[in-house]
């Protein structure tokens, strides 16, 4: 069972309306069509290159953990980047061993 968190944001009132007009004609909740929106758009997201350059970057100087990575990426693509971490690391650290 996945756990979930409440959340409040503001959106502009013609989204709103949009979702309920979708929630009422397909018998559904609004929190549902903004879910199965948000869904949909984070899978669109995790596919684009520059997304995944964003978050790459965003773990390689520490602004995001690897969990946090692999939650968006999913787990192959994470461990992917989390070894060429590892690899870019060890070359800087033999680069200095290797400039004294």
């Amino acid at each position: 069972m996945s756990s979930s968190k409440r959340v409040q944001f503001r959106a502009p009132e013609q989204l709103i309306e949009q979702a309920d007009i979708l929630a009422t004609a397909a018998d559904r909740d609004r929190t549902d069509v903004i879910i199965e929106a948000l869904r949909s758009y984070l899978r669109e997201s995790s596919e684009s290159d520059d997304v995944k350059r964003d978050i790459a970057n965003a773990y390689y100087d520490g602004t995001i953990q690897y969990d946090e990575m692999k939650a968006v990426l999913g787990p192959k693509e994470a461990e992917n980047l989390r070894l060429l971490k590892e690899q870019l690391e060890d070359d800087e650290l033999a680069e200095d061993v290797a400039n004294l």
